[in-house]
């Protein structure tokens, strides 16, 4: 299934989830859903029991591990808390690694697994993927994650590692990197490594969704399950001490300590060009809002909180790679609905990448990197998608679609280079940084 066709059935199953849709068939989903959360439950509770009982036995890796999670999926302010923890243990002297799973991060495309698997080429055990080693960036997001390049832009003394066995990113953060502390990032249903302090967020907007676990629900598993928490943060915080909430906690963990986040925005930024501005300069301006999070609701509330008038919003599903396409379309639709134009981008209007956007490839590659998404065509991971948009810097910027057979065989060629630099975990971080530089170079001089 491609893509956009998983993210339109994500953004589909939200919204009955949610209860936005209505009719027969919704209505049909939801008592299916309902079923399967039902079985999904027993299942999440059994696993916990073999682990409580010891029947499956967590790992220890001899060092200090935190895991910072949350019962739901996304939405909870979860990365900018692992953040503050990581940067306030590295500043006092710790050597901090982050062991994230990478959510939807480039995988390795399923024909080049069983080819792999069938050819006996593939190592039986990588290693995992270092975004970042603490001295530099090693990996792009598109091969990273965008949440673990975030976190190693941010911390440039921390390292970032992904894989989905966190065992073993662990022990070799340990081995390889020297770190003496680990946090977990999203690691409260992660029972496979020994958590020696388990924090779990909660949103105060939507603490619990509808009570209901996955996939009727947004709940990861049960809310008794918070229990096991060592400390509760309610994220979100108004500052009134969310009395109803603190009570239901209690109810349900009558130990952990509990603290209040608030998150709360700093400056504005404009992606063409860099500049901040005050908060106060939404104050009475039209503002259209493109979001690729988990609860985009809070966003654009905070935009009214600050005194735009919300004319447009554009949702995607969460951690959304923007298209160019979309970036394009989303300003030409602002305009069309009457947002202020404050920016120092492109005037003109543009329909379509071909033989129009030569004015606008700068900005948007600005833009892109600046925070408003990112264009996978930019670095050498782009290639894994079917058909990959670039911009052509040798033409003037114009842009143009590459078609499917030679994304297959650039496709095919970053994953000969990745598989090879994996085999070398004496120099891993090295050769990744070596690897994906050439591919890069070599992806430049064919566009």
């Amino acid at each position: 299934m491609a893509r956009s066709s998983r993210e339109k059935f994500e953004v589909f199953i939200l919204a009955v989830v949610s209860d936005r849709l209505r009719g027969a068939w919704p209505n049909f989903l939801r008592f299916v859903l309902k079923s399967l959360s039902r079985l999904y439950s027993f299942i999440m509770n059994m696993r916990l029991a073999l682990f409580e009982h010891r029947l499956i036995r967590s790992k220890t890796l001899g060092c200090q591990v935190i895991s910072i999670g949350n019962l739901t999926v996304g939405g909870t302010g979860k990365t900018p808390v692992v953040e503050v923890f990581a940067r306030a243990l590295q500043q006092n002297g710790r050597r901090v690694a982050i062991l994230s799973r990478g959510y939807k991060k480039a995988e390795t495309p399923l024909p080049v697994k069983l080819k792999n698997l069938l050819t006996f080429n593939a190592p039986i055990q990588p290693p995992p993927r270092i975004v970042a080693d603490g001295r530099k960036l090693l990996l792009d997001s598109a091969l990273g994650g965008d949440e673990p390049y975030m976190l190693a832009s941010n911390l440039p003394e921390v390292c970032v590692l992904v894989d989905k066995d966190r065992v073993k990113s662990g022990r070799y953060a340990i081995q390889k990197l020297g770190c003496d502390t680990l946090i977990l990032d999203d690691g409260f249903q992660y029972l496979r490594l020994k958590h020696r302090v388990d924090i779990v967020l909660v949103d105060r907007t939507n603490p619990f969704d509808n009570g209901f676990v996955l996939p009727r629900g947004l709940l990861r598993e049960s809310v008794r399950h918070l229990s096991r928490a060592t400390f509760i943060f309610i994220t979100k915080s108004a500052g009134d001490g969310s009395p109803e909430l603190r009570q239901q906690i209690r109810s349900l963990n009558d130990k952990a300590e509990i603290a209040e986040c608030r998150h709360t925005p700093r400056h504005l930024q404009d992606v063409f060009t860099g500049e901040q501005k005050p908060l106060e300069f939404l104050r009475g301006l039209k503002v259209a809002a493109l979001s690729g999070i988990a609860a985009p609701r809070g966003f654009e509330e905070s935009i009214q909180r600050l005194g735009g008038e919300l004319v447009f919003r554009k949702r995607f599903a969460d951690h959304h790679r923007y298209t160019q396409q979309e970036i394009l379309d989303m300003i030409n639709t602002s305009r069309d609905r009457g947002a202020d134009e404050r920016h120092q981008g492109p005037s003109h209007r543009i329909e379509r990448y071909e033989g129009g956007a030569r004015a606008l490839g700068q900005d948007v590659e600005r833009a892109q990197h600046s925070g408003f998404g990112y264009v996978e065509a930019h670095v050498g991971a782009g290639v894994l998608t079917h058909a990959v948009r670039a911009v052509d810097h040798e033409r003037h910027g114009q842009l143009r679609r590459l078609p499917r057979r030679e994304a297959g065989h650039r496709r095919e060629l970053l994953e000969r280079c990745l598989v090879i630099t994996a085999r070398t975990e004496g120099v891993l971080a090295a050769k990744q940084q070596q690897g994906t530089a050439m591919l890069r170079g070599r992806l430049g001089q064919q566009l």
